[in-house]
């Protein structure tokens, strides 16, 4: 049995990309197996790609007649300043290409979609949003940490970890008040000062915690320990991003559903 006729006729259903679109898209936490059917559509019908550094080659080698455009947006790395990609896109657009905007995770989740889409709207270019696998999804799934859990969550809180070191950052005490287990984006030059902030609110240094790199691709590693001890921990290891922080009960039943996961 194969799955090319029941695909073809999945991806003939797909919207037609008009030229002089903008469509914001999500390519996943990293594998191309991740990738939506609408994504993958776009990516064959894109006449340029805009896309940043968290997209792995094999998604961007998928738009084979299209321009690619780096933009980076990596922390930390050299990186095209958000008002350039905005005017790069509605130059693109105003050409008369099918512009396909292709962001790590989902463009709409610390993704700066939000920011692009009201660029495109204030220059009258038409847009579309395509969502993707978050990287918190993904890297759950990948990890085996599930996000939520009967008796153990009823929410789970999902936070950048960007602007730990600064005055406007978020209310860590509040977060581990509020006893419900975390995803961590952008948090790993920051996650000592932000283990600080949540042991200081109140969080027992006990807490389970885990890092996961590379989540869904061949190089992800998964490093699991306490919230005392997580960053310690992710320094010996040699991690770097894109690297999520989990930290709450969900963490502990990894060790469970490990025994059972196939290969």
């Amino acid at each position: 049995m194969t799955l090319s006729p029941a695909l073809d006729r999945l991806l003939a259903a797909q919207p037609p990309f008009r030229p002089g679109e903008v469509w914001l898209a999500g390519a996943g936490p990293g594998g191309a197996d991740c990738l939506t059917l609408g994504v993958a559509a776009a990516l064959a019908a894109a006449d340029a790609v805009v896309y940043d550094a968290l997209v792995d080659p094999t998604v961007i080698a998928l738009a084979e007649k299209a321009e690619h455009h780096f933009v980076g947006k990596r922390g930390g790395r050299p990186s095209i300043k958000q008002p350039a990609i905005n005017q790069l896109l509605v130059d693109l657009a105003g050409a008369g290409k099918r512009v396909l905007r292709l962001k790590g995770g989902d463009p709409f989740l610390f993704g700066r979609g939000g920011d692009e889409a009201l660029a495109l709207t204030r220059a009258g270019v038409p847009f579309r949003v395509l969502p993707g696998v978050t990287a918190a999804s993904g890297a759950a799934a990948a990890a085996v940490i599930p996000t939520t859990m009967r008796g153990v969550n009823k929410a789970i809180i999902l936070v950048t970890g960007h602007a730990a070191a600064s005055d406007d950052d978020v209310d860590w005490a509040a977060l581990a008040a509020s006893g419900q287990p975390m995803v961590i984006y952008m948090g790993l030059r920051n996650l000592p000062l932000i283990t600080a902030a949540l042991l200081a609110g109140g969080l027992d240094p006990a807490t389970p915690a885990a890092a996961v790199m590379s989540a869904t691709l061949p190089d992800q590693k998964v490093v699991v320990s306490t919230l005392g001890a997580i960053a310690g921990a992710v320094a010996r290891a040699g991690l770097h991003a894109p690297s999520l922080i989990f930290i709450g009960d969900i963490v502990d039943l990894r060790a469970q559903l490990l025994p059972a996961l196939a290969p």
